[in-house]
C-alpha cells in the first residue's frame, strides 16, 4: 500500500505538485509556462523543504503520464524517473482523466482500486 508519496501533476495546464506525509497532505500550484518546466527540479526541493519533509524509498513517486503537452510529460516524467533511480522509490502513472480533482481523497480512491500503472510508465501526449 501507498503511504506516503510525492504526486506531479504536469500537463501543460493547472500544473501541480502534492506531497502526503505522515497523514499530512500539501499542494503548490505551479506556473504553466515553458521555463517554469525546466525548474520542477528546484520547486520540488523548496516545496519539500517547505513542508519539512526529507524525501527516502518510503515515498513513492505518482506522475501524470497524460495526455498532456509533450514537453511538460518529458519533464515531469524525467524528473519522476530521476527521483525513482536516486531514492530508490517506486514510480507510478495514472492517466489525466482518472483524476477529476487533485484532492487527498481523490488520488488515494486511486491507489486504493489499483488504478496506477506501475510497469513502463509511457507518456499520452495531445
Amino acid at each position: 500500500m501507498i503511504n506516503n508519496f510525492l504526486i506531479i501533476d504536469c500537463t501543460g495546464k493547472n500544473n501541480l505538485i502534492g506531497l502526503k506525509s505522515d497523514n499530512k497532505f500539501f499542494i503548490e500550484k505551479l506556473q504553466n509556462n515553458i521555463n517554469s518546466n525546466n525548474q520542477l527540479v528546484s520547486k520540488i526541493i523548496s516545496f519539500t523543504n517547505q513542508n519539512k519533509v526529507k524525501l527516502s524509498s518510503k515515498y513513492s513517486i505518482i506522475v501524470n503520464i497524460g495526455p498532456g503537452s509533450y514537453s511538460s510529460l518529458r519533464i515531469s516524467l524525467s524528473v519522476a524517473k530521476g527521483i525513482q533511480i536516486v531514492l530508490g522509490s517506486k514510480l507510478y502513472g495514472y492517466k489525466s482523466n482518472q483524476l477529476s480533482e487533485f484532492k487527498l481523497e481523490n488520488i488515494e480512491n486511486l491507489i486504493k482500486n489499483k488504478q496506477l500503472k506501475n510497469k513502463m510508465v509511457n507518456p499520452i501526449y495531445h
